[in-house]
């Protein structure tokens, strides 16, 4: 006997129905907008209210009305008391920076910082640290802005041990490379 298995009575299989994604966006956003709602009514309400004058106040004179405004209210910038005592005082005279064209080997202690130069151009700074990088030589670059140009200073140091500062310089001077030296820390 033969069946037919095309209209097949029976258990099928249901269809779940999900909701577009625009519903969901539409119930995420009135969400939102309900928590944001809350919570600026909320803030509103929990502010008291600005005084009103009574007649007592208003009789005050108004120099001592402004002094109990500002000593009930917090200070809300700090930076004016602050900066006074960040002032910095720039000394009158210069500091002893020497073109170092002389052998003579320094014997006054101190700190000192060798410039092998001072360039505009980024390139010729890190030239100039590379060959003394070649001598053996650690260097930085110091990069300082004069009258709205930029200059980059390659500067050995700071050297406090004279005899590591005196080779470095008959060293650099054999080299023939110019430097100006610095005494800093005075």
């Amino acid at each position: 006997m033969t069946r037919d298995y095309k209209r097949r009575s029976g258990r099928r299989k249901k269809k779940s129905i999900q909701p577009p994604g625009w519903i969901w966006m539409l119930f995420g956003l009135g969400v939102g907008l309900s928590v944001a709602m809350w919570v600026y009514l909320y803030d509103r309400q929990a502010k008291p209210p600005p005084q009103q004058p009574t007649a007592s106040t208003q009789q005050e004179p108004a120099s001592a009305k402004a002094e109990q405004e500002s000593s009930d209210q917090p200070t809300r910038f700090t930076f004016y008391d602050m900066l006074p005592k960040f002032e910095v005082i720039i000394p009158e005279t210069e500091s002893s920076a020497q073109a170092d064209t002389q052998a003579v080997p320094i014997t006054e202690p101190g700190q000192y910082v060798l410039q092998a130069g001072s360039f505009k151009n980024f390139a010729d700074a890190d030239r100039m640290q590379a060959t003394l990088a070649m001598l053996g030589l650690e260097s930085r670059l110091q990069k300082v802005s004069i009258d709205n140009d930029t200059w980059h200073r390659v500067r050995l140091g700071p050297y406090s041990d004279l005899d590591l500062l005196n080779n470095n310089r008959e060293l650099l001077r054999q080299n023939q490379i110019e430097v100006i030296r610095i005494r800093v820390g005075d």
